[in-house]
């Protein structure tokens, strides 16, 4: 039967000539001058984007790079923790650097496993492309653990009257509450208001927001989480749109219907420049979805989409920019997510802290693991549980692929926080393009091609013209 091409969503008929417009691929020097301003904002001398009719968009070295030399550390333009692991880590919520102290961050985890909230968050996100989109997929807290500690020594722990040895050698950025609700925290009050002016004011669930569109914002919230959390960041996006058409709105102008659909477009362009698929079509079949089900398993995901936009628009809908609540952008923003995400990956101080104890001298690591044992046993094999979110990267998404790359995306020990840092793995001489591997490159020559075609290209890198089957 196939999926349906009529769309539910009666915004995607009323405005389809202003959608096609945010859709369509910017104009080449519009796209060329924001990545040119965007590398100079962010000070990244050492690259360049560059455009081509074979590849699209790409990153190109204008100086040389040794083998380990940083290349690129990476702004989020919009990012999200997943659901789940915020069970596991507390971070902030705009930079997503680790917050508060060791022992506030083991004594949170050991509480909330405690108490079981795990049990009542345990679904799979059925409808991600990956396991690692998947927010239960990477939460340490989901595993039952039976060496479970008092709860008023955890409380200590959290409250700071307890005090684990050696934990002065890492040293994490106080806690920033929201102006507003009790949800989001930050790591200064610098981030506290970038998240606000940028992304929260619009999602905000504290006192000060309307009764009822606070009620409207939970239930959103809860049904992405009940499903995909993909839906979280996707609404961030439109926030994020939305917020900076506000602010260009604001300068003095005439107001017309001509003039205003203008300042949504530029309040669009971050977003514009990233590519874009509708998810449902965009996202890869399930293993457990057999391929006469295909249409069938889409047009679910589609309605699945459809009933959280409904939740987003009863939540935020703003009539001026009513073409960013419509499905058929929805969608695009979703698949954008899909397909451009690195993954937003920070290392928990937490595993840093017990490799250091591990690392001391004997007669110290005993002293200190009369302590510190049984936080480590009550924790479990998933101690170390990084922070993990979707996010989408501006200059990390125009590298293109390759199955034998000359860069990678690594944190080293001093990345902290949310940024995409991308290192060379090899020398790249000056105009080299910059290359990354967007899957698991040493699987063989077919798998590789496989996984591939969900991002909508054959490759044909020098590795895989050799390994091609004649």
């Amino acid at each position: 039967m196939g999926l349906s091409s009529t769309s539910p969503c009666d915004l995607d008929r009323e405005f389809a000539p202003q959608i096609a417009h945010l859709l369509a691929s910017p104009p080449l020097q519009s796209a060329q001058e924001y990545y040119d301003r965007l590398i100079q904002s962010d000070k990244h001398d050492g690259i360049r984007v560059n455009f081509s009719s074979k590849h699209g968009k790409g990153v190109c070295a204008n100086k040389e790079f040794a083998e380990g030399d940083l290349i690129l550390k990476d702004q989020i333009l919009v990012g999200a923790q997943h659901s789940l692991n915020k069970i596991d880590c507390t971070v902030c919520s705009y930079c997503f650097r680790f917050i508060g102290s060791v022992e506030f961050q083991i004594g949170r985890r050991l509480y909330w496993q405690s108490i079981g909230s795990s049990s009542d968050c345990t679904n799979r996100r059925h409808y991600h492309g990956s396991d690692a989109g998947s927010s239960a997929s990477s939460s340490g807290a989901t595993k039952e653990n039976s060496n479970t500690l008092p709860e008023e020594v955890l409380q200590s722990l959290i409250n700071g009257d307890l005090s684990l040895p050696f934990t002065d050698h890492f040293g994490l950025p106080q806690v920033v509450a929201c102006r507003g609700c009790e949800e989001e925290h930050y790591c200064s009050q610098s981030c506290a208001d970038s998240d606000w002016e940028t992304y929260h004011s619009l999602l905000c669930t504290g006192s000060k927001t309307d009764p009822s569109r606070r009620s409207a914002i939970q239930k959103f919230v809860e049904h992405a989480n009940g499903t995909n959390d993909i839906f979280l960041v996707a609404a961030k996006a439109i926030t994020l749109t939305v917020l900076r058409y506000k602010k260009l709105k604001r300068q003095p102008q005439k107001n017309t219907d001509e003039l205003n659909f203008s300042l949504l477009m530029e309040a669009w362009k971050p977003l514009s420049m990233g590519f874009k698929k509708r998810w449902w079509d965009s996202v890869a079949l399930p293993d457990d979805v057999d391929f006469c089900d295909e249409d069938s398993f889409r047009q679910q995901i589609r309605d699945l989409a459809y009933t959280s936009l409904q939740l987003l628009k009863d939540a935020i809908f703003e009539s001026e920019c009513a073409p960013l609540f419509s499905l058929e952008v929805y969608g695009h923003i979703i698949g954008m997510f899909e397909l451009n995400n690195l993954g937003l990956v920070v290392a928990s101080p937490v595993e840093d802290y017990f490799i250091h104890i591990d690392d001391l001298p004997d007669d110290e690591k005993e002293e200190a693991e009369k302590v510190t044992r049984p936080f480590l046993d009550a924790l479990g094999e998933d101690y170390a549980v990084p922070c993990e979110g979707t996010a989408f990267f501006p200059l990390q998404s125009c590298m293109n692929h390759s199955c034998c790359p000359n860069a990678k995306a690594y944190k080293r020990d001093e990345d902290t926080d949310g940024r995409a840092v991308i290192i060379a793995l090899k020398p790249i001489s000056k105009d080299d393009e910059i290359t990354i591997s967007y899957i698991d490159e040493d699987v063989p020559y077919e798998e590789r091609q496989a996984q591939l075609a969900d991002y909508g290209f054959i490759c044909t890198c020098p590795r895989c013209e050799e390994e091609k089957p004649n």
